[in-house]
């Protein structure tokens, strides 16, 4: 029996991980290592998986749809989240300007609708840091799994959004960290913001999709809330702990 256990949490492990990992396809293009000097070319920067490249912005430059100053505006950099932190962008990758010699940098961009990305210059964004963590989001599970370096470090039973308001699939990253939030126990003692964004949710901000904790733990495993993942107080208590700005988020 003991045998039999052993081998199902395995099993379970392994298929939680596979889910997390990115496809076959998106690992033919290695990504830039890290202690690599020298400027930037045309490369791929994150996996959002193992290793994951997030920099602040230290200019209110434009967001563009392709690398080049003359292409369609699809927003601006901002200083800071609605929370009030300063705000962090996710890069994937980097492409030289051929006419210019000008290196631009591809990014998610936070905001409605999710799961936009535009290129910004570089010199738009402050110096890059590596992430090695992601957060694997289950709704059909209703489970919750945090990965370091591929492998699983923590997982709990979650709350998601209801139907009238569900959380949304997708790729986002954590971008603030909130202790106590407000002083209010709705939130547990911890909160998290990411860049997704719910059609309704009592987070501050204006819909902003938060992993926080909750006074209301029986209702974990089940799907309560107005978009944001619930965690119970104990377990948000750890992930606090293991879980760095920056960190890729993907809700299946």
């Amino acid at each position: 029996m003991r045998l039999r256990r052993l081998i199902c949490a395995v099993a379970a492990g392994l298929a939680v991980a596979a889910a997390a990992a990115p496809s076959a396809g998106a690992w033919e293009r290695p990504v830039r290592p890290l202690g690599i000097e020298g400027p930037l070319g045309d490369e791929r920067l994150s996996d959002e998986w193992r290793l994951t490249r997030l920099a602040h912005p230290i200019s209110r430059s434009i967001i563009r749809a392709r690398p080049d100053g003359t292409a369609p505006v699809r927003g601006r950099l901002r200083y800071r989240t609605e929370d009030g932190p300063p705000e962090v962008y996710l890069v994937l990758s980097s492409r030289v300007q051929e006419e210019t010699e000008r290196v631009w940098l591809k990014v998610r961009i936070p905001g409605r609708p999710n799961g936009r990305t535009g290129w910004v210059p570089r010199d738009g964004l402050g110096p890059m840091f590596a992430v090695p963590t992601k957060l694997l989001v289950d709704r059909r599970r209703l489970v919750a799994t945090l990965f370091r370096d591929g492998r699983p470090i923590w997982r709990s039973r979650i709350g998601v959004g209801a139907r009238s308001t569900p959380t949304p699939g997708g790729r986002y990253w954590i971008r603030s960290r909130l202790r106590n939030l407000g002083g209010s126990p709705i939130y547990g003692p911890w909160a998290f913001g990411t860049a997704a964004y719910s059609r309704l949710s009592d987070w501050p901000g204006g819909g902003v999709i938060g992993v926080h904790g909750t006074n209301e733990p029986r209702l974990i495993p089940g799907r309560p809330s107005h978009g944001c993942i619930r965690v119970p107080n104990r377990r948000i208590r750890v992930l606090a702990r293991l879980m760095p700005i920056g960190t890729p988020v993907q809700v299946k």
